[in-house]
């Protein structure tokens, strides 16, 4: 018994020191990430020459001209709708398309469902910007590029992980509910829309919320497929005050400070249901 225990103690002890480890690592990303935020935030209300002479420090005084040069004289305002626009419809048909395909994964069965489960893992292993050649030459063909709707159907096709997602808590839900209501009478549509949809709010909001942040803050997409100034997007529109970066310096500041908004409210309002959609749908498949 003594040595089984000295056994336990002796191998704790790496385990002990690599999580220490990772701890230290986490806490010192965590520090860097803050800080980078923070003096990103103190330098949008900083002067351009205070942003030359006082780069890392505190403003000496806050101005707002930043913000209102780049809300109301340049094309920022409409890039802003665009992202705004881009990522609402993207998200919902995201949502609406990957839960009825997880829906029919979970549910059904029949030939080739085992091969469209690998496919969509297999779409997992390749990011969506391999076949940049051919869906330009599809929307070019649709007329869709250079609009806000030929993008939203790319981010609805990437869907891999929201479909498998959706797949892994639909095979968890309760059988017997939804057997009983085919026995009241309710088509398989009704039992997908009144019954499973509302009790899968968890991983519905898991879904939109990473699909949003991934959407808001996509810069390839829109740079090859929206190419004109009034559907840009927000990346876009920060990406423009590079050109000329010393002159600009202060609007990117100010820009990415706006950009910024949306992702910190959502991350302090909902990074819960995120990680207990995520570890939920994990432990249930």
């Amino acid at each position: 018994m003594r040595m089984k225990k000295r056994a336990k103690k002796i191998e704790s002890r790496p385990a002990k020191i690599i999580k220490g480890i990772i701890s230290c690592l986490l806490v010192l990303y965590t520090f860097i990430s803050i800080y980078l935020i923070g003096m990103t935030i103190l330098n949008s209300f900083k002067t351009k020459s205070e942003l030359i002479n006082n780069t890392m420090g505190w403003p000496s005084s806050f101005t707002l001209d930043n913000f209102r040069e780049v809300i109301f004289e340049d094309h920022f305002l409409r890039n802003l709708l665009n992202s705004v626009i881009l990522v609402t419809v993207s998200v919902l048909c995201l949502c609406i398309v990957a839960s009825m395909l997880g829906y029919a994964l979970a549910h059904y069965e029949f030939k080739g469902k085992a091969l469209l489960e690998s496919y969509f893992l297999l779409g997992l292993m390749f990011p969506i910007q391999l076949g940049i050649l051919p869906l330009f030459i599809m929307l070019t063909r649709m007329n869709l590029n250079n609009t806000l709707w030929g993008l939203v159907m790319i981010y609805t096709a990437n869907l891999s992980f929201s479909t498998l997602l959706f797949t892994n808590f639909f095979k968890a839900l309760p059988k017997s509910v939804m057997e009983s209501a085919r026995i009241d009478g309710a088509r398989d549509f009704q039992v997908y829309l009144r019954i499973v949809l509302p009790i899968s709010k968890p991983v519905i909001s898991t879904v939109a919320l990473i699909s949003f942040v991934q959407i808001w803050n996509d810069f390839f997409m829109p740079l090859v497929f929206l190419t004109k100034t009034g559907v840009k997007t927000l990346t876009l529109g920060i990406y423009s005050y590079s050109a000329n970066f010393l002159a600009n310096w202060n609007k990117i500041f100010a820009a990415i400070t706006i950009a910024l908004i949306p992702i910190i409210i959502i991350y302090f309002l909902f990074s819960e249901q995120i990680v207990e959609g995520l570890t939920g749908g994990a432990v249930k498949g």
